[in-house]
């Protein structure tokens, strides 16, 4: 029998790759659009100030309205909710003041949630135009990029440099520590690389650089060093699946171009124990609001470098293994 017999033999018929390649299209189809197409508010914190009265009404008439899409969080006045915002604790609020009405929005923590509280500011003009509230944007995003297409079109960069710097190590470095300081360099000069694009020239961020660059290179490092362990425990079949786990869940379920709580129920805050989602989110903290609220998404980011260290290392050990095995003669165990 010839080579080329062989080779054809080996071949899966057409028939099962077309049905592979279909199943395929059809996965990212539905990880990608299905997050977007099922976008709304649900349980999105929004701060009141007003009378108890006046809270309990506009409480009714927002889940009236939008069931479900706000959780109502009472303040004192227009200075806590302020204050609640710039601490993250609510995307926005409205003050119930009879001489001048206010609804107060942060288009920094979420251009998509904001746009929703301007057309809730309407709705309330519309009911009482006498007393319309006025829309302030508490904190805004920058001048230069006013809708925040920069931090959202910057998922998927953070995601395909983790996934190609985990390809690459691996084809292209021996199995050892010199692949894990790969890693490492490449998620610092890759931050360094893209925070400068995207503060400088695009000006999408604002704040510190370094601080900028430091998420970023976590977020990098992070899903580079996971893959890396992966792929050293169980062959290309451990960087297949967290390569698909980073890009199919972790990106679309991200919350960058709208919000977590515009994501279905539970899909969001899945996406926040992912690095894409916990990226993000300590993103928007460091870059626009001092740091606040990047307590969590810093410790995820964290835990994921840690356990891409320790997967590392347990392939490492793994490797050590299997070499001993081969000296002595004795069959490899994993």
């Amino acid at each position: 029998m010839s080579t080329a017999d062989t080779a054809d033999r080996r071949r899966p018929p057409v028939l099962v790759v077309v049905t592979l390649l279909t199943a395929l299209l059809t996965v990212l189809l539905i990880a990608f659009a299905w997050p977007a197409a099922r976008s709304e508010p649900r349980d999105v914190p929004l701060a009141v100030a007003g009378p108890q009265s006046a809270v309990g009404q506009v409480t009714a008439a927002l889940e009236q309205a939008m069931p479900g899409g706000f959780a109502i969080e009472p303040v004192a006045d227009r200075e806590s909710a302020v204050q609640a915002i710039k601490d993250r604790d609510v995307y926005g609020a409205i003050v119930l003041d009879q001489t001048a009405p206010e609804v107060l929005t942060a288009s920094a923590a979420g251009p998509v949630v904001s746009q929703l509280l301007t057309q809730v500011a309407g709705k309330l003009a519309a009911q009482n135009p006498a007393a319309a509230p006025k829309v302030t944007d508490v904190v805004p995003l920058p001048a230069d990029d006013p809708r925040g297409a920069g931090l959202a079109a910057g998922a998927l960069p953070l995601v395909l440099g983790g996934i190609l710097a985990a390809a690459a190590l691996t084809n292209f470095a021996k199995p050892g520590s010199g692949r894990v300081l790969g890693a490492v360099t490449f998620a610092a000069t890759g931050a360094l690389a893209l925070t400068a694009v995207l503060q400088f020239w695009l000006g999408s961020f604002e704040g510190n650089y370094w601080a900028n660059a430091g998420v970023i290179a976590m977020s990098i490092g992070a899903i580079s060093l996971t893959l890396l362990g992966l792929e050293w425990l169980i062959g290309t079949a451990g960087l297949g699946l967290g390569s698909a786990i980073m890009m199919l869940l972790g990106n679309p379920l991200s919350g960058l171009s709208s919000a977590p709580e515009m994501l279905p129920t539970g899909w969001g805050a899945l996406g926040q124990f992912l690095p894409p989602g916990a990226a993000g989110t300590a993103l928007r903290s460091v870059s626009f609001f001092d740091g606040a609220g990047a307590g969590q998404p810093l410790a995820v980011l964290a835990s994921w470098l840690v356990l891409g260290l320790a997967l590392c290392g347990l392939g490492a050990a793994r490797s050590r293994r299997v070499v001993q095995a081969r000296h002595q003669g004795s069959p490899v165990t994993v």
